[in-house]
């Protein structure tokens, strides 16, 4: 049975934000996601993990203005300090939530910078990144989201842009996050490459498509992915990233029987 992980940014929003880990583990939850923690205390959340007995499996390196409109900034030219300084900031959460594994989102690349250069900026940050990351236990993963629908001009949208990069870092400590949502949207054909790509893959995110809800809500058949899983042997965590229809409770029954299994 995949080992389900609840996204507390997208999920449980009837609670605020630190109330959420008791919410996920009511639920049957074991493993917990965010997109950013740092507007709360690491201590705090901390306490919160180890008083439901959760894991904090992933979160995201800081990614620049996000009310903005930016989507991270390893991909931007100039920002290698403020780079660098997030990750420092990241590696300290990290440590204090006993999170093994960071998410770095390449960003959105502007219509002005040349696609060469930003590609560039990427593989330098992120083989700085990966080998600071090494030093401390901590496994470097990066995403591809389509471009299509979610976030138009997000430098890696499909899963050969991402390993190309991941290519030319060349690091043992770094590989590939893989969103069934988004990679259904750019690429579809999802148990053919989850199988290809296994070996590389760090971790899972789920959604349906269309509308980013729950399983059961659209054209992806999630009970076949899950066995898929199985069958290919893969033990990670797999994370529900989706907004939920109605009630995130509500929400959870068509994941029901792989919650029943902790």
């Amino acid at each position: 049975m995949p080992r389900l992980a609840a996204n507390l940014t997208l999920l449980f929003n009837e609670h605020d934000f630190p109330d959420r880990y008791a919410a996920a583990r009511a639920q049957g939850f074991r493993g917990v996601e965010c997109l950013f923690p740092y507007a709360w205390s690491a201590s705090d959340l901390a306490a919160r993990l180890g008083d439901q007995g959760l894991t904090q499996v992933l979160f995201n390196l800081p990614a620049g203005d996000w009310e903005s409109g930016e989507r991270g900034i390893a991909c931007l030219p100039g920002r290698d300090d403020e780079f660098r300084r997030g990750l420092e900031t990241a590696v300290g959460y990290a440590k204090t939530l006993a999170c093994k594994r960071l998410n770095c989102l390449a960003g959105v690349r502007p219509a002005d910078l040349d696609p060469g250069r930003a590609r560039d900026t990427l593989i330098a940050n992120l083989d700085w990144a990966a080998a600071q990351l090494a030093r401390e236990g901590i496994e470097l993963v990066v995403e591809a989201i389509n471009s299509r629908v979610d976030m138009p001009g997000f430098l890696l949208d499909t899963s050969a842009s991402a390993l190309a990069v991941m290519d030319a870092v060349g690091s043992d400590n770094l590989r590939l996050q893989y969103d069934i949502y988004h990679m259904q949207i750019m690429e579809g054909d999802i148990l053919r490459t989850l199988a290809c790509h296994l070996p590389r893959i760090g971790h899972i995110q789920f959604a349906d498509n269309p509308g980013r809800h729950e399983p059961g809500t659209g054209e992806l058949n999630y009970e076949r992915i899950f066995e898929a899983l199985d069958e290919m042997g893969y033990d990670g965590w797999v994370s529900a990233e989706y907004r939920p229809s109605t009630t995130t409770v509500a929400s959870l029954k068509s994941l029901s029987r792989w919650l029943g299994a902790f």
